[in-house]
């Protein structure tokens, strides 16, 4: 009997014991995570047409002489194009911490106060990521700007010698 009634009791406990995945602060995870979902596939989709643009410059380029301001447009587009991959990299393994840690919440392996402390440390690293996406973004816009207006210089100069 004594058994019996330890055994009822420990069941009770368990059996009222929340679920890690059902509570607020765990939607909340979910819900943090598919928002930093959705801003890595426009990172990534930007840091596409990056190198799209990147491919148009140096085939627009190879038409021309043999220009070192061109050349060292290209050179800083690259090192750009470069710092977004590593950018684009860093998230996706931020991404990959915040999904373990979603598991790891909703299977009771790390407790809520645990949760909240990691999470708010990775919201801040993805903050600061898309910070930095936002500059390598402006940045890229202003060499492509440049670019065009230099293309557009070389073919009104083109213009003018025939």
């Amino acid at each position: 009997m004594k058994y019996l009634i330890i055994f009822a009791v420990a069941l009770t406990m368990f059996a009222c014991k929340e679920n890690p995945a059902e509570s607020a602060e765990h939607k909340e995870l979910v819900a943090s995570h598919a928002s930093m979902k959705t801003a890595h596939e426009a990172m990534t989709t930007e840091h596409d047409a990056m190198k799209d643009n990147h491919d148009e410059m140096t085939e627009a380029h190879a038409k021309m002489e043999n220009d070192s301001l061109h050349l060292e447009m290209e050179k800083v587009h690259s090192s750009l194009l470069e710092k977004h991959q590593e950018l684009i990299d860093e998230h996706t393994a931020l991404l990959e911490m915040h999904s373990e840690l979603e598991q790891k919440h909703a299977t009771g392996v790390v407790s809520l106060e645990e949760m909240k402390e990691e999470h708010e440390a990775m919201e801040a690293e993805h903050e600061l990521m898309e910070k930095e996406h936002e500059m390598l973004a402006s940045e890229h816009a202003k060499i492509a700007e440049e670019d065009k207006k230099m293309m557009m210089e070389d073919a009104a100069k083109a213009t003018e010698e025939e």
